[in-house]
């Protein structure tokens, strides 16, 4: 320190003016304060600081939009808009992991979704003569999906893990030849309807579970907080291992718990439209109050669907051989090829299980649409990579969280629909989104330049 100047210098080795000493100082306690807490908790850090940026877009998205952003209209439309993305984004986070790309996603979802519709519109009922709308034919279409996009991820898999076919040049022509079949399929016309049934799957007030389901769903979500947390700490002190401080339990019971009381409260505050309900009144006769009939809407199906993925793939992830192999590959693949993993068997299942996510993300989006469309899954690539980076997941291999990518896609739903909302032009949405994962990258980057030094 200089007192003559009143310049001090800080740790990193820039010189502040001596009045910034105490609010730097402050500063500097207050973080790692906060860090210590977070380590002593076993809360990861980017998770939080996630958190946080996603709830300044929230925010700043609902001052520009007049407050239209946070209304329980727009939070349940974007929990249906985040479902597909999120699905993918599991699946992307295992093959970023191993150290690979999939560019072939957003094509492979819109043949997949294609192939589904066709057979329940035209295939079944008119190729051969079963009629329309049979009961089973959703089983049958979704089935078929997940196989086809099983089928092709296999496909590419081995072309990569065996043939050793560089995974960016493999699924960039993926990218073209799935999109290409899509219009020798049906000359690119637009086919519909659905299955009534298979047009659940979408989502909207008849594809939702209602206020008591919804109540129910969060009872046993909260139970299941609590219950997983006290299951783990009897593990861990069954076998020795360091045990949390009770406060830092009963704290991520209580915001996991108010997480999810929060969400199913939203689900709860949006009803079905007005025509929609009066036409259910008329049809269960039922007389309308003054003021309309208000139905709670509820958590829709597709957000089911991706508690559910996400739940099974997180189990994968950590709990499971293939999962542990996977980010063994990612870490050192010399290393785990010599410790006697079947290194192009684990890298040809990944992208079996991002085949068939990307199947199932299909069946909610043309569920959704009501048809079959070519221009479905147009870009999905880009939304569901920058995801699983934002989510924290390492373009280097080796590092990711499933729960980190599903809020990933949270981040980028929240700002395409934000956008939507105040009405920017979708060039300028995609150089938005462009930029953020850019950004993501470089972040990645940097962060493991300087923890490597």
């Amino acid at each position: 320190m200089t007192e003559a100047t009143g310049v001090v210098q800080n740790p990193s080795g820039r010189r502040l003016p001596g009045w910034l000493r105490p609010i730097a100082d402050a500063t500097s306690a207050l973080l790692d304060r906060a860090r210590g807490l977070l380590a002593t908790a076993e809360i990861d850090t980017r998770l939080v600081g996630m958190f946080a940026a996603l709830a300044i877009i929230w925010i700043l998205f609902n001052i520009v939009s007049d407050g239209l952003f946070l209304t329980p209209r727009n939070l349940w439309n974007l929990s249906v808009q985040t479902s597909s993305i999120g699905i993918m984004a599991t699946g992307m986070v295992l093959i970023i992991v191993s150290r690979n790309i999939d560019l072939s996603i957003g094509s492979i979802l819109g043949f997949t979704g294609y192939a589904m519709v066709m057979l329940q519109a035209i295939w079944l009922p008119t190729t051969l003569g079963l009629g329309l709308n049979q009961p089973w034919y959703w089983v049958v279409a979704l089935a078929f999906g997940i196989a086809l996009g099983a089928l092709i991820g296999a496909f590419q898999g081995v072309i990569i893990s065996y043939l050793k076919v560089p995974a960016f040049i493999v699924t960039l022509g993926g990218l073209l030849v799935w999109r290409g079949l899509i219009f020798e399929l049906q000359s690119g016309q637009t086919i519909a309807p659905v299955d009534p049934t298979f047009r659940l799957l979408g989502g909207g007030p008849t594809g939702s579970i209602g206020d008591t389901g919804s109540l129910i769903f969060g009872l046993i979500a909260c139970l299941g907080i609590v219950a997983t947390l006290i299951a783990g700490r009897r593990r861990r002190a069954k076998y020795g291992f360091p045990l949390r401080p009770i406060w830092a339990e009963i704290t991520i019971a209580v915001v996991g718990c108010a997480a999810v009381i929060g969400f199913v409260w939203v689900a709860n505050s949006y009803p079905w439209p007005s025509q929609l309900a009066t036409q259910y009144a008329q049809e269960h006769n039922i007389t309308e109050p003054p003021g309309g009939l208000q139905i709670a809407t509820g958590i829709a199906y597709p957000v089911f669907i991706l508690i559910g993925v996400t739940l099974v793939m997180t189990f994968v992830a950590t709990r499971l051989r293939f999962g542990r192999y996977v980010f063994a590959i990612g870490g050192n693949p010399d290393a785990a090829e010599l410790g006697g993993i079947n290194t192009r068997r684990i890298l040809m299942l990944t992208f079996v299980v991002m085949g068939i996510l990307a199947a199932i993300s299909a069946a909610i989006q043309t569920a959704r649409l009501n048809s079959g469309v070519t221009s479905l899954g147009v870009q999905n690539e880009l939304d569901v990579i920058a995801a699983a980076v934002i989510g924290g997941t390492s373009f280097a291999g080796g590092i990711g969280t499933i729960p980190g990518a599903v809020l990933g896609a949270v981040v980028m739903q929240s700002l395409r629909s934000g956008m939507v909302l105040i009405r920017v032009d979708s060039p300028v949405q995609d150089i938005v989104v462009g930029t953020v994962l850019v950004l993501a990258v470089g972040l990645d980057t940097f962060i493991r330049r300087r923890s490597s030094r």
